[in-house]
């Protein structure tokens, strides 16, 4: 029997605390310990979780696999978690629950599930665990903090709207540290200089590529069934403009994504009165400072990178011992 061949998917890594509001599950662990947290959740497993930030993105994501064959998804969500089994059923109960259509799942009792991005071919790991999101990315890795908020979604549409921003996303943070070191002023110049050279690849540049394939897969599942929609849309929300916008343009294209749907070259205009017209169901940007403003109303996902995140390191220095407590946090 041959395994099961990730590579040529879209694969997103997945703490339940994404997915799932677990902020009484994470309260009954700091009041109670892990004793308490063990048979609070045994109690509760056939207690339906309540939908988390990333749940519409995800649900919606995953949908897209209705134009494949069923034995032949594009689209594989894989949970990553710091439950064990045990606890970790309530998780698995409410997926079925919700027919999300995640079969695989890892359960790791408190240890740090970054050390498996690589050979599960994960383009995002999304987590609302801080430290573990931080030592994906110090370790190289794709990986996200999903920001808590209040999430509403719309049934009846359809529809998968992502956003991203670009320097330290899509794009490496090499155009960002000439702005940090030297100012605006040198920052254009740089950009001008370099528009026909693309950007170093950034640490959702694979899952941006990948979103594109599965959308000229959406178009040529369009041109044999004249009734089907097109349902995902990307868009680039940047603070770039003229002239910077070349780069990221050409960039695009020497990656060989010609499929973005939408991009919005700001100038320093506030990102959120743009995002809360587009409404996408996930939004990835390495600025806290943009992030904090959207959070509330729009899934918002930090990808602490580069320079605009130098404290990051910090987190790598944190002792086995407070990672196993958090694990109710759950990633």
């Amino acid at each position: 029997m041959s395994g099961y061949d990730l590579e040529q998917k879209l694969v997103i890594g997945l703490a339940s605390s994404a997915l799932f509001n677990l902020e009484e599950s994470d309260k009954v662990f700091r009041t109670e310990g892990e004793l308490g947290y063990r048979e609070y959740q045994k109690e509760n497993e056939n207690k339906l979780l309540e939908p988390g930030v990333a749940f519409p993105f995800i649900q919606r994501l995953l949908n897209l696999n209705s134009i494949f064959q069923t034995d032949k998804p594009f689209v594989e969500v894989i949970l990553l978690s710091r439950n064990d089994p045990n606890t970790g059923l309530r998780v698995m109960n409410s997926i079925e629950h919700y027919g999300l259509g995640i079969k695989r799942a890892i359960f790791l009792q408190g240890r740090t599930p970054h050390k498996y991005i690589d050979a599960l071919n994960i383009s995002l790991f999304l987590s609302a665990n801080e430290t573990d999101v931080n030592q994906a990315i110090l370790a190289g890795y794709p990986a996200g903090l999903i920001l808590k908020g209040h999430i509403f979604d719309v049934a009846h549409d359809e529809e998968l709207r992502i956003a991203f921003d670009f320097d330290g996303v899509i794009a490496d943070d090499s155009s960002e540290q000439v702005y940090k070191e030297s100012g605006l002023g040198a920052f254009i110049e740089n950009e001008k200089n370099l528009a026909d050279q693309p950007a170093n690849e950034g640490p959702l540049h694979k899952l941006l590529k990948e979103l594109s394939t599965l959308q000229n897969e959406e178009l040529k599942y369009q041109s044999q069934h004249l009734d089907y929609k097109s349902r995902l849309r990307i868009s680039i929300v940047t603070a770039r403009n003229a002239p910077a916008h070349k780069r990221v343009i050409n960039s695009l294209r020497s990656w060989g994504i010609e499929t973005v749907n939408e991009a919005f070259f700001l100038g320093g205009i506030e990102k959120r009165k743009v995002l809360e017209i587009l409404q996408p169901h996930i939004f990835f940007d390495d600025q806290v400072t943009h992030l904090e403003r959207t959070a509330d109303s729009i899934a918002s996902v930090h990808i602490p990178f580069g320079v605009a995140n130098k404290k990051a390191d910090v987190k790598q220095s944190t002792t086995s011992n407070d990672m196993n407590k958090l694990a109710a946090e759950d990633s």
